[in-house]
């Protein structure tokens, strides 16, 4: 396997689960096997993969109720591990020492038979985004060119160095990544520039791709369909395209 990369960012509305989406259909179309692992209670990337969320899902086999043969589910658009509301309730269900490292111990029977794994986080810092950092090799952080994107990730960083500290020496921050980006605004081109600053913080990089907004996504959401087979001469697929090849680049 070559990589497990989280999607992370405690703030809701910037094409996290859009993104951890696109991440993985567009690495599908390259060649390689991909696993989703859906660990938001809102099930968006598990509704638009068209799996079931009422069998067993990605809080069993965290909490040691299931292996992942099990939890596996098989949809047209690839593998997933879906998720169930019930993680809203993770911070109570998902205790004891170790809680951290379950995911990371949980995945590893399967993680020879795929080249990635993408784990969807919720926007929170909880112990979901935490066990899903400590489970990964890398984390992207999708952010808006706002005040708020920049306020979200300054909070993430202090989470990603202490998982780092204590859980996963080797975690790498991939990058950041800028969505629903309008480059013609004259504030996103100055937050996205102290962003970059911000960036360079986390000892990483604001990715030089970033996702204009595009209508094509929501409708490509709502038919259960990933962007590039939707819409292909998307702006939104023309631009997730070239952000995974500059990853692929930039490993």
């Amino acid at each position: 396997m070559k990589e497990v990369i989280a999607v992370v960012n405690q703030k809701g509305g910037v094409g996290k689960s859009t993104t951890a989406l696109a991440l993985g259909a567009g690495l599908r179309l390259k060649g390689y096997k991909v696993l989703y692992v859906d660990l938001d209670a809102q099930e968006n990337l598990t509704y638009a993969l068209g799996a079931d969320s009422t069998g067993l899902t990605a809080l069993d086999l965290i909490t040691g109720r299931t292996d992942p043969q099990k939890a596996i589910q098989q949809t047209e658009q690839g593998d997933i591990i879906p998720a169930s509301p019930a993680l809203a309730g993770s911070d109570t269900i998902i205790t004891g020492v170790g809680k951290e490292f379950r995911l990371k111990e949980a995945l590893e029977p399967i993680k020879h038979n795929y080249d990635y794994i993408i784990i969807d986080t919720p926007p929170a810092l909880g112990i979901l985004t935490i066990i899903a950092i400590t489970a990964s090799s890398g984390v992207i952080v999708p952010a808006q060119a706002d005040i708020f994107s920049l306020q979200g990730i300054s909070q993430l960083e202090k989470t990603l160095k202490a998982v780092k500290e204590h859980c996963n020496p080797d975690l790498k921050v991939k990058g950041i990544l800028l969505t629903r980006h309008n480059p013609r605004a004259i504030l996103s081109r100055e937050v996205a520039e102290v962003i970059d600053k911000t960036a360079r913080q986390l000892d990483t990089r604001l990715y030089k791709t970033t996702i204009r907004e595009c209508i094509a996504i929501k409708e490509a959401q709502i038919s259960q369909r990933d962007i590039f087979s939707y819409a292909p001469r998307s702006n939104a697929s023309q631009d997730y395209t070239a952000f995974i090849e500059e990853m692929l680049k930039r490993r």
